[in-house]
C-alpha cells in the first residue's frame, strides 16, 4: 500500500478501512484509481432509488388508467398511491441533501 498523497486520501483510506472492518472485510474494494466501491451502501442507495422510480411509475400508470376509465381502479387506491410515491420522493430528495452536505463537509475539513 502506498502512502497518500493528501490529507483526503488519507481520510478515505481510513474510512474505507473502517468499512471493511465493520462489515467483516468484504464491503470495500479498491479498484484501480484508488476509490472504493463499497458494496453495501451503494446496493442499498441503488435499490432505494430503483423502488422510488417502480412506485412513480405504477402510481402514474394506474392514475392514466383512472383517467381512461378502468372498472378495477378507484380513485382511493390512485391518491394512496400518488403520495407514496412522493413521500418516497421526498425522503430520497432528503437523503440526496444529506449526502451532499456531507461531502461539502469532508471538502471542507480536507482544504
Amino acid at each position: 500500500m502506498t502512502a497518500p498523497i493528501n490529507p483526503l486520501q488519507a481520510a478515505l483510506q481510513q474510512m474505507q478501512s473502517m468499512a471493511a472492518q465493520a462489515a467483516g472485510g468484504s464491503a470495500a474494494v479498491a479498484n484501480e484509481s484508488g476509490a472504493a466501491t463499497a458494496g453495501g451502501f451503494a446496493s442499498a442507495l441503488k435499490a432505494s432509488i430503483d423502488k422510488i422510480s417502480s412506485d412513480q411509475k405504477s402510481a402514474v400508470s394506474e392514475a392514466h388508467a383512472f383517467e381512461i376509465g378502468a372498472p378495477n381502479v378507484s380513485l382511493n387506491d390512485v391518491m394512496i398511491d400518488m403520495q407514496k410515491a412522493n413521500v418516497g420522493f421526498q425522503f430520497g430528495l432528503q437523503v440526496r441533501n444529506k449526502l451532499v452536505s456531507a461531502y461539502n463537509d469532508i471538502m471542507q475539513i480536507a482544504v
